[in-house]
């Protein structure tokens, strides 16, 4: 047995994937599925702002697909929304500031049903929470699961969206966040009642390290997988192999 590292990818089914949103573009992404052909849950993931670097392979999402296959049975969609270039491609059209990229959300979630994927959730990390937020209560999801939210978009009547679908989120809030702290999150989910707010502690907006790593994929599946929660952190040296060792402070 091995001990999980960063660059740790373990065994599944990867298919690069196109989106076809409702306005006429194309967007490029990969979908992970597990080799054992069951899928406990899927999450569709929404990367953090292109602006500032973010894309489909910001590290966290990155590593959702290389690990949660494998460990917990769990599809990952990760796609780039209009305008953003990562390895795997570039998707058509321009960085909309979070409106129009809600087509590309539910182009992402419409795939996700088509294939017949179940417990369909979102996870979006910062940029990607305001996508989720703003757009995400009307697609066919289950809920949501927010990584260092900004609050910088998202208004009182899209949380109001949310509570009415009754679909339960969480955000995961780093406690040396650069936009939104634990105490100013609880004021900015006040409308949402529901919402569970979890502070992690040490963590900051990039969730740089292992450590961070381990705790926000374990928060993940014990909401959308829960059976499959803790995660294990070691695996047989026969399944694994390594990545690309990309800066891990990269977004």
């Amino acid at each position: 047995m091995v001990e999980l590292r960063s660059t740790t990818v373990l065994p599944a089914v990867r298919e690069d994937i196109e989106l076809h949103t409702e306005d006429g573009l194309t967007l490029v992404g990969e979908l992970a599925l597990p080799m054992s052909g069951r899928v406990e849950a899927t999450l569709v993931t929404l990367h953090p702002l292109p602006t500032h670097g973010g894309f489909m392979d910001s590290h966290i999402l990155r590593k959702a697909a290389w690990r949660l296959p494998y460990l917990a049975d769990v599809a990952v969609l990760r796609f780039n929304m209009r305008g953003t270039h990562s390895p795997r491609g570039t998707s058509e059209g321009a960085f909309d500031r979070g409106v129009r990229e809600g087509l590309d959300a539910r182009a992402a979630v419409a795939l996700a049903v088509e294939r017949g994927l179940p417990r369909r959730w979102l996870l979006g990390w910062s940029f990607g929470t305001e996508v989720a937020l703003r757009h995400g209560s009307a697609l066919d999801v289950e809920g949501a699961i927010l990584l260092s939210p900004p609050m910088q978009s998202a208004i009182a009547a899209d949380l109001a969206a949310w509570r009415a679908s009754g679909k339960p989120v969480t955000a995961l809030i780093p406690e040396l966040d650069d936009y939104l702290r634990p105490e100013a999150a609880l004021a900015a989910f006040a409308a949402l009642p529901s919402a569970d707010v979890v502070a992690v502690q040490g963590a900051k907006h990039l969730w740089v390290g292992e450590r961070y790593v381990r705790i926000v994929l374990d928060e993940i599946v014990a909401r959308i997988a829960p059976k499959r929660s803790p995660l294990p952190t070691h695996v047989p040296a026969s399944v694994v192999r390594h990545g690309h060792a990309a800066e891990e402070a990269t977004p």
